[in-house]
């Protein structure tokens, strides 16, 4: 029996194909019961008082974390037209200011464009999506979220005079675009269980009650999207399962039009669309194209039977995606578990691969708002090296460093050395991990080390660069990042093999991936922390289950624990369309049977399990907060031992947790306190851990990738 707030049990008995649970606390899903708040509130409290004697160490990391950042920083401007876009922060404020210039990088009067931080003036939250300039420059929309629950006020700015209009747009969601005429918004909005379904159109001026619904989507497996096309000629309308894709197309100069289909859904047939000039680029699976292929199709007939081939499937390439302007198309493309990019020139067709100076590293794409341009803007980091900016000219094949993200404190890179590893899994794959330490770590199991993972919806977390994480590497700590099968490092293949049937890969492949770090004398099974978030915090909980000796904490953040109960009903958010990522335990007995086998919550057992964080959102709409406060119960009640297992709940914020980025920093201090205590470092000193003696040497070192997903329901990608 472990000590913490205890829920009162109220049974609700849930059948399914024969089969009964008795869920104890199911009653916490009411959250106007004042019985649920009062029980967050105690769960804060307990928590609090449980971790009361690291406030101290709380408030040094925190001081160290900051301590590294320069606070007052300035992105690097970005041209569109005559104007110069960035972003900057000032120290002691939480948010980014956006702002503008005309004329040049540093010429003429700044402008200053949205003040997130006025914005957020009393309220402890804020969130800004949809934030889009119209073709002339002259309007900005936005959206705002004050609560976490990702339903977004749109507003509308005049920016010759800073000031917002009077129109304004409730509950819409993320994706906007503007057309051709400078007054007319697409934007879209959730159903009732926060999927996206609905496009509407909204003219400058005119009452939001007038505005019109576009399009509808009733197929519940189907998300809704709407964005522009880089040329700004088009309004592309995206209708996405996981596994099927559908794109409509509207000319932006005909706002008032009618959407056109590029290609009818077919089940298992994902297509994404740019425009390029008198043509449509199409990134598909088409005819077994598991890693995709670029094809062509004149705008005057898109259909797949006009579908020409531009660069054919690859089986050892997966192509992410691409990026267009008038001369070229940049080929974001991951290769042995490393995203790269190559530039074809779009007349002839030759293209070549931007060669970087580390084997593994992560690059992303920048602020690149000029269609018609030579210049690829583009972000490169390791898990050494900070996030550095530059513009490389497609045509002469030269690179200008723009800007290296400071490291204060004097951050010495050639102190610090990342490996790549592999584990191999029950089934004889080999699973990599990507590592990274202080030299001066020595490999006879006494380090501490954090083993991070994720796992689905094909989301790739690539190794980058944290000056935040150097608090615990300072500290003796090794650092990894589990690739485990779910998500998309290692091409399709890998996200396949680690969803519906096959979810257990993700699971062993990352107790897999710890005994590794163990049997090669990384640390040792006490000295061992697992983290994961949602869809990886569903990892920790399954892992836990599975292995709970193999750690010694785990922090599971707003993790997606009570699975089965979720994916069995259809009323809850997002639930229809993530049967194609879990399965459809309603209809099917065996994808039931399977899921129950593995879901934390429903396997928690008289077990002698780690100290244990979990965190959870009172306004979180893809992991309900009942999840893990009922997960964080049911531990308590039967398992064996006495290691703390604590829950910290922002009673004001969603599933991403705190906004402004003081608070952030402050959040991730206090993870690493719990951390540092779980594993008795008592100390707040730096350099603990670290001995004197050889560096080890590795032929591979391992450096970063930038990783993105629009996939990921459940999940934040961590």
């Amino acid at each position: 029996m472990r000590e913490g707030p205890k829920a009162e049990k109220r049974p609700t008995t849930l059948a399914a194909h024969g089969d009964e649970r008795v869920d104890e606390w199911y009653w916490l899903r009411d959250r106007e019961d004042p019985e649920v708040r009062a029980l967050l509130e105690a769960e804060n409290a307990f928590t609090k008082q449980a971790l009361a004697h690291t406030e101290d160490l709380q408030a040094r990391l925190f001081d160290e974390i900051v301590a590294r950042i320069q606070e007052t920083d300035e992105s690097v401007p970005a041209r569109k037209g005559e104007w110069w876009y960035y972003a900057r922060t000032e120290e002691g404020l939480q948010y980014p200011i956006a702002c503008r210039r005309q004329g040049g990088p540093e010429a003429g009067a700044e402008h200053t464009l949205l003040d997130q931080n006025e914005l957020a003036e009393g309220h402890d939250f804020c969130d800004v999506a949809n934030d889009e300039i119209s073709p002339d420059a002259g309007l900005l929309a936005y959206g705002v979220d004050l609560d976490g629950g990702e339903r977004f006020s749109l507003r509308f700015r005049d920016l010759a005079t800073g000031a917002d209009l009077d129109d304004r747009v409730e509950d819409t969601y993320y994706g906007l675009a503007w057309a051709a005429d400078n007054r007319t918004v697409f934007y879209t909005r959730p159903d009732e269980s926060m999927r996206p379904y609905q496009l509407w159109r909204h003219v400058i001026g005119t009452p939001a009650v007038d505005d019109v619904l576009v399009f509808q989507e009733d197929d519940e497996r189907f998300f809704l999207g709407v964005s522009a096309s880089r040329s700004e000629e088009f309004v592309f309308l995206l209708l996405e399962s996981k596994v099927t894709s559908e794109v409509w197309y509207l000319p932006a100069s005909d706002p008032s039009g009618s959407f056109a289909v590029v290609q009818p859904r077919e089940q298992g047939v994902e297509y994404a669309v740019e425009h390029h000039e008198e043509s449509f680029l199409i990134t598909t699976n088409v005819d077994g194209a598991e890693n995709f292929k670029l094809m062509r199709a004149p705008v005057a007939s898109p259909g797949r039977s006009s579908w020409v081939e531009v660069v054919g499937h690859r089986p050892e390439v997966k192509l992410d995606h691409v990026t267009v302007f008038k001369d070229w198309l940049v080929l974001w493309e991951r290769a042995e578990g490393v995203r790269g990019i190559r530039v074809m020139e779009a007349a002839s067709g030759q293209s070549h691969v931007i060669e970087q100076t580390e084997p593994v590293y992560a690059v992303g794409t920048d602020a690149n708002l000029e269609y018609d341009s030579d210049t690829l803007r583009f972000v490169y980091q390791s898990m050494v090296t900070p996030r550095t900016v530059f513009d490389y000219d497609m045509r002469a094949r030269t690179r200008v460093l723009l800007k290296e993200q400071p490291v204060l404190g004097g951050y010495d890179r050639s102190q610090y050395e990342t490996v790549r590893l592999w584990a191999t899994a029950d089934d004889g794959e080999q699973i990599p991990m990507s590592v990274v330490y202080k030299r001066g770590v020595v490999r006879d199991g006494s380090s501490p080390c954090l083993l991070y993972g994720y796992g689905s919806y094909e989301h790739s977390i690539d190794p980058t660069f944290s000056s935040v994480r150097l608090s615990l590497l300072d500290r003796g700590f090794v650092y990894a990042l589990a690739h485990v099968r779910g998500g998309g490092e290692m091409g399709r293949r890998w996200y396949e093999d680690g969803k519906l049937l096959c979810k257990r890969n993700t699971f062993t492949d990352f107790v897999a991936c710890a005994q590794e770090l163990v049997s090669a004398g990384w640390t040792s099974p006490s000295r061992l922390v697992a983290r994961g978030g949602s869809a990886g915090g569903l990892l920790m909980g399954a892992v836990m289950n599975m292995a709970p000796g193999a750690f010694g904490a785990v922090v599971a953040e707003v993790p997606f624990v009570d699975c089965l109960t979720t994916i069995l009903d259809e009323d809850l958010p997002l639930t229809v369309l993530e049967w194609e990522e879990w399965g459809n335990p309603v209809e099917s007995a065996e994808v039931y049977q399977y899921m129950k086998s593995y879901s934390p919550y429903d396997n928690v057992g008289p077990l002698d399990y780690p100290a244990v964080l979990a965190t959870a959102g009172l306004n979180d709409p893809r992991v309900s907060y009942w999840e893990p406060a009922k997960w964080v119960q049911r531990l308590r009640e039967r398992a064996a031992g006495s290691r703390p297992v604590l829950l910290k709940v922002e009673l004001g914020a969603g599933h991403m947790g705190p906004s402004g980025r003081y608070d952030a920093w402050r959040d991730e201090a206090f993870v690493y306190a719990f951390v540092l205590d779980a594993l008795g470092i008592r100390s707040g000193n730096s350099d603990l851990g670290i001995r004197s003696g050889n560096p080890i040497r590795h032929q591979d070192p391992v450096n970063s990738a930038v990783a993105a997903s629009d996939n990921d329901i459940r999940g934040n990608g961590g």
